[in-house]
């Protein structure tokens, strides 16, 4: 019977994200707009994340240099070590990591956020007041998500592959554009564009999740911490999912 409700609840999830998607698709992108609230969103989702990605860059570049090189070193190719570092930041590392810590900032953010209105009976009041809260509240914070995501991982992967470039000279001198020639001369197309389009994806899945859990709250302080939490946990395995989807279908393209 455990394992029977477990199938049963996490099937009605499913069903519940689904529909809730559905109602931001049909909604959320129609007219009219809180162009206002959403570049406030921008700015919220967007320039307030971008100091923890950035450390959390640097530091991923690095440690990975500096756990990569005695392996090269060993095997006598250490020249290729800009290469390989650029390519495991640009196509996997850098947008996943980066996507991870982002979920835990923000999707929780926006679930606790979402969450408390619910149960103050905010958004009741914005629906007495003529205000759409899906559009204002939902729509507004998953198009940022979105969109902010892509813009925080470029610069992330960019402060990561300068976190490289420093970890290398810590055993050796290697010229900044040295390194960078290097790094981009090892990247092709196939490398760069899937890497960023599924950014977009996991921008949306943080999204969407944060506003689902928030909006679905239960009553009391209790169903706050519980959309906050679970919003988290379910946003990191919807960027697991998403990055194991993309690697499938830029397989069967030939991208890899």
């Amino acid at each position: 019977m455990t394992i029977t409700n477990t199938i049963k609840n996490f099937l009605s999830e499913t069903g519940n994200i689904a529909r809730f998607t559905g109602r931001y698709l049909s909604l959320g992108i129609s007219p009219p707009y809180e162009i206002k609230e959403f570049l406030t969103q921008c700015y919220i989702i967007g320039y307030r994340s971008l100091g923890l990605l950035s450390l959390t860059g640097f530091i991923i570049g690095l440690v990975l240099t500096m756990q990569l090189r005695p392996s090269l070193v060993s095997y006598g190719v250490e020249s290729q070590l800009p290469a390989m570092v650029g390519i495991a930041i640009i196509r996997e590392i850098g947008p996943v990591i980066a996507a991870l810590i982002f979920a835990g900032k923000i999707s929780s953010s926006i679930g606790a956020e979402i969450g408390s209105m619910k149960v103050t009976e905010q958004i009741d009041a914005m629906e007495v007041s003529g205000t759409n809260p899906f559009r204002y509240l939902v729509a507004t914070r998953v198009l940022a998500t979105t969109l902010m995501l892509p813009i925080l991982i470029i610069l992330a992967d960019s402060i990561s592959l300068l976190g490289a470039w420093i970890g290398v000279n810590i055993n050796s001198t290697t010229s900044l554009t040295l390194f960078f020639t290097q790094v981009f001369n090892s990247l092709g197309f196939s490398d760069i564009v899937p890497a960023f389009i599924k950014t977009f994806f996991f921008g949306f899945a943080v999204g969407i999740v944060g506003a689902y859990k928030g909006y679905t709250a239960a009553k009391g302080t209790r169903g706050v911490g519980n959309a906050a939490n679970s919003a988290v946990v379910l946003s990191s395995v919807m960027i697991f999912l998403i990055d194991l989807l993309a690697v499938q279908i830029t397989g069967m393209l030939g991208f890899n």
